[in-house]
């Protein structure tokens, strides 16, 4: 009767153990999740926190410049008298220099993720990817003095008419500095195709450059599609290596070998002088972000659009 009440003990002893254990791991479990929804919430919170300010400090902007004269102005000289406040300028400085960028950073991208993705062997693989992924981590600030003391002169060399500082230097810097995010989302993006494409491309004959190309890359078109737009809402947003780079001067023009002056490069400048707070030319800075924040969130849905709309399901 001793031995059967020591095993029921024990029995229960262990019961006891496991669901103590169970509980303990059910609230580590439970402390995770409110962890990762704080984390969630704060981003949320940030995000409506930017918008909220923008919109706050821009909305005085408009109650005094009109939203169709800031976005048809052909002229922007908010600091000098007689003041204008057309945004045109900056905004076809933004668009050079970040369409210039992708001229570049597109097709190198795209052509280096063909060939890491289906070309590289192991061994190089490893090399190349870390390499490239290596410009991500250099700032923004050296890549704007590099465009100032090379690039420039090189171009000078070829078009003696190129100013010091112009939009084309900008373009090829800024190009190199978006090529790591392009490479490595069409990389990810042409591996994750199934490998019966590949199968069924090489049974059929095809050769190497076949398959890659016409099987591969249309089956990832949707991902590489959004790569390509998420690198020029990059591009759109670079700051330091523009500002050093275009210059100041906010012409109108498509000219890339003149100076031109982006969004963000104006917002550097006003941010870094010495405009009183409250007036109209501090708050023209917030009016110039607000339209910046429109322009990628609009880039930011359209690559979500693609993403959905032109997907496709492989069994």
């Amino acid at each position: 009767m001793s031995t059967t009440t020591a095993i029921a003990n024990s029995d229960m002893s262990a019961i006891t153990r496991t669901g103590d254990a169970r509980l303990k791991i059910r609230w580590h479990e439970l402390a995770v999740v409110r962890w990762l929804q704080i984390c969630a919430w704060i981003s949320v919170a940030t995000t409506i926190a930017i918008v909220a300010i923008l919109v706050l400090e821009s909305s005085a902007f408009f109650a005094v410049v009109p939203v169709w004269n800031f976005l048809t102005g052909t002229n922007w000289s908010p600091l000098i008298d007689p003041r204008s406040f057309g945004v045109l300028p900056l905004i076809t400085g933004t668009l050079v220099v970040s369409l210039g960028a992708s001229l570049i950073a597109v097709p190198i991208g795209l052509g280096s993720a063909i060939y890491l993705a289906e070309y590289a062997s192991p061994t190089t693989r490893r090399f190349i990817k870390p390499t490239i992924e290596l410009l991500a981590g250099i700032p923004s600030v050296v890549f704007g003095y590099f465009a100032v003391t090379t690039v420039t002169p090189f171009l000078q060399a070829i078009f003696p008419s190129t100013e010091v500082f112009n939009a084309a230097s900008a373009a090829i810097v800024l190009g190199f500095m978006v090529l790591p995010m392009i490479t490595s989302l069409c990389d990810d993006a042409i591996r994750a195709a199934p490998r019966t494409l590949r199968e069924g491309g090489f049974a059929l004959a095809a050769t190497k450059a076949e398959v890659s190309i016409g099987i591969l890359i249309p089956a990832s078109m949707s991902a590489i599609m959004a790569s390509f737009i998420l690198g020029f809402s990059r591009a759109i947003g670079e700051t330091m290596a523009v500002a050093l780079a275009a210059g100041s001067t906010p012409n109108m023009s498509l000219n890339p070998l003149i100076s031109m002056q982006t969004m963000t490069g104006y917002i550097v400048q006003v941010a870094m002088g010495d405009v009183p707070h409250g007036t109209i030319e501090y708050q023209s800075i917030f009016a110039v972000a607000a339209a910046l924040f429109v322009m990628t969130l609009i880039l930011n849905l359209l690559s979500q659009f693609i993403v959905r709309r032109f997907a496709r399901q492989w069994e």
